[in-house]
């Protein structure tokens, strides 16, 4: 099968949050089981490994507001799969990758170019795998351009929903700049009088995917679906949840490049090694047989920080150390900074991204704290079971699949986790934590659970590929 993987942001070139890591993955994973699959993702001036990059089109003209617009396409392998990077300086060279007045103009574009550049390149596809608002626009062109273009007769898409809270909304009054002027078109996008690029992606691709089963549930929800719970439940036939995998290429204690100790389940030592080098890391007293609590995630209300705020001095109170790297609202990074210089003895704070940090405290923690509100698939509770490292979570979207709550009595289970967004009953699976802890085989046994758990890419790829014949049938 021909996979066209369209993606705004896509490791190693591009990342801020879970969406890169699959569309860079995804696409490597697809070739890996043999299908022809490429990706196709903007070139930011952030855009990482320029050694890498070649010039593939010194000259792609796009069609685009009654003019041309003269884009550049680079090609690179640096995720394992062919990728094309569209370099449009006026659109993407920006000091962020998101965060403008005109974000739905700068992607509207990015789609556009992109469908440009697929023509140009061999046979249609069979499936255009579109990711998130900033792909609506692709959907809604293609369905259009299959009455009108033999190229795209047999061409579906998969529109996949990483993250429904975003969903590029922007003035309808602008969508006969990018080209949307039939009312089918406008019909596509229109959502409470304005123009939503999340609701045009939904309302016209063959079939939608999310990144886990419950999220796609929850979605269907009030409370969870953003206004637009009325279409998914519309079209709940055609929604399917896939778990995100992990690219055991990046994310693998036994070979992880940014780890000074390497270890498996068959050999735990190194971790302990490795719990030494995050505790010198940090300036704390080494004593490996306290526990480390930790976090790696973005300072957002959406991560369940309130919860880590209100526990974590109950966390202290046990001797235990805690560690967090992440960055975001300032009242969070306020409150974990005055915590360390409070408690320097037993806090770590990293206020900010540091991706090697990032994996030391996955490898040299004993425990990781996810707390969300909601959290449509989730990585990080993935990395910890994958490095021994006990997740201890909310039981919503995708943590709610992949972690399975301890069973002391027949062992069974990978971590903790509560379903009740409540200080107390977070503190409550804290505790069976360090219950379990303090007994060396049942924390052996809880380790051992989680990391000869499944979550490759090739097993999500195979799960897609399932995906994409029922689209195609």
């Amino acid at each position: 099968m021909r996979i066209a993987v369209i993606s705004a942001e896509a490791v190693p070139y591009s990342k801020t949050g879970g969406l890169g890591d699959v569309a860079g993955a995804l696409p490597k994973a697809l070739r890996q089981i043999g299908h022809d699959a490429f990706l196709i993702t903007p070139c930011y001036w952030q855009t990482k490994g320029e050694h890498l990059w070649r010039t593939a089109v010194d000259y792609l003209p796009v069609e685009w507001r009654g003019g041309i617009y003269p884009a550049k396409v680079f090609y690179s392998e640096a995720n394992g799969s062919p990728t094309f990077l569209i370099d449009a300086p006026s659109y993407f060279h920006r000091d962020s990758i998101y965060g403008y007045r005109e974000d739905h103009e700068r992607f509207a574009f990015f789609n556009h170019a992109a469908l440009t550049l697929i023509r140009r390149f061999g046979p249609a596809p069979d499936i255009v795998h579109l990711n998130d608002w900033h792909t609506g626009f692709a959907a809604v062109e293609i369905a259009h351009l299959r009455y009108w273009e033999n190229y795209w007769r047999n061409t579906r898409t998969v529109f996949s929903i990483h993250n429904l809270a975003y969903q590029g909304v922007f003035d309808a009054g602008e969508l006969w700049k990018f080209g949307f002027s039939s009312d089918f078109e406008r019909n596509a996008f229109l959502s409470n009088g304005a123009a939503s690029a999340m609701k045009a992606g939904l309302s016209t691709a063959d079939m939608l995917s999310t990144v886990s089963r419950t999220y796609g549930y929850e979605m269907q929800t009030h409370e969870n679906g953003y206004g637009l719970d009325w279409l998914l439940r519309q079209r709940s036939n055609k929604l399917f949840g896939i778990v995100n995998g992990v690219d055991f290429d990046v994310w693998n204690p036994e070979t992880d490049t940014e780890l000074p100790h390497h270890y498996s389940k068959f050999d735990l030592s190194g971790k302990r090694e490795n719990k030494r080098a995050l505790l010198d890391r940090f300036s704390l007293p080494i004593d490996l047989d306290r526990p480390i609590f930790a976090s790696v995630t973005r300072l957002t209300s959406q991560k369940g920080i309130e919860l880590i705020q209100e526990v974590v001095w109950d966390i202290l109170a046990t001797g235990a150390y805690f560690i967090s790297l992440g960055s975001g609202d300032k009242s969070y990074e306020n409150f974990f900074q005055k915590l360390r210089d409070t408690v320097p003895n037993q806090v770590g704070i990293y206020t900010g991204y540091n991706e090697s940090l990032a994996h030391l405290i996955e490898a040299g923690a004993d425990m990781f704290l996810m707390p969300s509100r909601f959290e449509p698939c989730g990585l990080n509770q993935m990395y910890s079971l994958r490095y021994g490292t006990i997740p201890i979570v909310r039981a919503v979207g995708g943590l709610e699949d992949t972690v399975h709550d301890f069973n002391a009595l027949d062992g069974s289970g990978n971590g903790f986790k509560f379903k009740e967004f409540r200080a107390d009953k977070f503190l409550e699976k804290i505790y069976e934590a360090l219950f379990a802890y303090a007994e060396p085989e049942t924390w052996r046994k809880l380790q051992l659970n989680g990391m000869s758990e499944d979550h490759s890419w090739e097993n999500a790829a195979r799960k897609y590929i399932q995906l994409y014949q029922l689209a195609r049938s």
